[in-house]
């Protein structure tokens, strides 16, 4: 147990929007594990980008959620859980005209970043090999709560930076494909495991027809298991 309140400690100070369901998770961590469900935090470094029209950079940022590990048969479980604490987007995209001569003037050298905040929820098949590696593949499905473009500049006289939210220029729903590997770092059915997980976005999020985007993730995490009788 003290492992798990040490990542949520390291968590937190990441995330104010999820304390709550962290919180929640570890007030509850006991009677959500049993025999046949393992249930923990997840965690980690996140690497967006967009798939489509627009010439874009990947960008990092990190989530925070929970998961459950249910077994169907030894060996084999199913997968899924909510990222509360999870954004999409890219970076490096040309900035567009804001409608406003003194703001356009400042932005048209700079850098236009598009950041959408989504809670995932995975559902996964999970094979677990040698009770210690895990191969995973599925579905993902989102919902969209905020997104927002960032527009920075850097120059000799100093930075500028300008925020609009553009939460009504994308759909609510997303969906797409999502699988990866991941290794447990004990042989114990419910142990700490690492791993790497893809997302590929299957539906075009923009609203505008002339602008193609999807989702696409590249997700290294950590899981912990909480309330599961680990010993320190």
């Amino acid at each position: 147990m003290k492992k798990s309140i040490i990542l949520v400690l390291l968590l937190l100070s990441v995330s104010g929007t999820a304390r709550s369901q962290v919180l929640i998770s570890l007030v509850f961590g006991d009677a959500l594990n049993t025999d046949k469900i393992e249930f923990g935090l997840t965690g980690g470094f996140n690497r967006t980008d967009f798939n489509g029209t627009l010439e874009t950079k990947a960008l990092n940022n990190f989530n925070l959620g929970f998961y459950f590990h249910i077994m169907l048969k030894e060996n084999s479980f199913l997968s899924t859980g909510v990222l509360v604490k999870n954004s999409f987007g890219a970076t490096g995209m040309k900035p567009y005209q804001l409608g406003d001569p003194n703001l356009d003037a400042i932005f048209q050298n700079g850098t236009l970043t598009t950041k959408i905040n989504t809670f995932a929820v995975p559902i996964m098949w999970q094979q677990r090999i040698k009770h210690r590696f895990l191969l995973e593949g599925g579905i993902q499905a989102g919902l969209r709560s905020k997104a927002y473009d960032d527009f920075d500049v850097e120059a000799a006289n100093g930075a500028a930076n300008f925020r609009r939210e553009v939460g009504d220029e994308f759909y609510r729903l997303d969906a797409g494909l999502i699988g990866g590997v991941g290794y447990k770092l004990k042989k114990e059915l419910k142990s700490m495991s690492i791993g790497m997980l893809y997302y590929y976005g299957l539906v075009d999020v923009r609203i505008d027809p002339n602008i193609t985007s999807k989702n696409t993730s590249l997700n290294v995490y950590l899981r912990i298991p909480i309330g599961a009788g680990q010993k320190d």
